[in-house]
């Protein structure tokens, strides 16, 4: 026998779910304190605050480049590195873990969020976010315009090393564990990897 109360029920939560309106930027803003988040075409994504493990990979690299090619000192300058910086690209909300910029493409950095696409990024994969970084924001950083991408895998202790060619990634290298890493497009100098990730397992 046929179910009206049942079909209509069905049908309501299809007419919902087709109305859903986007996330806006005040969803970002009533977040909990330990929670970030992001709005990626128009959905929101939300994770756990990162790992002292995250912490300790993120500091390691900005520290890295930020002498040599942020301030000039044992390398050739040039480049605004920033740790977490707020992008608003298009309708996205993105907040990568590094991004830099070219300095002849952001010439000063706003009191606010940044709206010009960063020449390179790097994502610190997590268990809470790994399939969000590889799989929506990758291909959005693409689109947007992004050049180079690093994507590190703490549990692997690898860091690869992307370039974007037309429409596609390539992956120019995968370095990991003690390696002294010389990647694009950062390659005037040596990272050291091995003390980025000093645990054991």
């Amino acid at each position: 026998m046929f179910d009206m109360t049942a079909w209509v029920a069905r049908r309501m939560l299809y007419v919902m779910s087709a109305i859903v309106r986007p996330a806006q930027y005040e969803d970002l803003l009533r977040l909990p304190a330990h929670m970030t988040g992001e709005i990626l075409s128009g959905e929101l994504h939300v994770q756990p605050r990162p790992s002292s493990r995250h912490a300790r990979i993120e500091t390691g690299l900005a520290s890295g480049l930020f002498g040599p090619f942020d301030q000039g000192g044992g390398g050739p300058g040039g480049w605004i590195i920033l740790a977490e910086p707020e992008l608003h690209l298009d309708v996205h909300v993105m907040v990568p873990d590094l991004a830099g910029w070219r300095r002849e493409r952001l010439a000063e950095i706003p009191d606010g969020p940044i709206t010009t696409v960063p020449d390179w990024i790097c994502e610190i994969l997590s268990p809470s976010t790994a399939m969000k970084d590889r799989a929506i924001k990758l291909p959005l950083y693409g689109e947007l315009g992004v050049k180079y991408a690093w994507i590190v895998d703490p549990a692997a202790k690898t860091v690869e090393i992307l370039r974007r060619e037309g429409s596609h990634w390539i992956l120019l290298a995968t370095h990991g564990n003690q390696d002294a890493m010389r990647a694009e497009p950062f390659d005037a100098v040596a990272l050291e990897l091995g003390g980025l990730w000093p645990w054991q397992t």
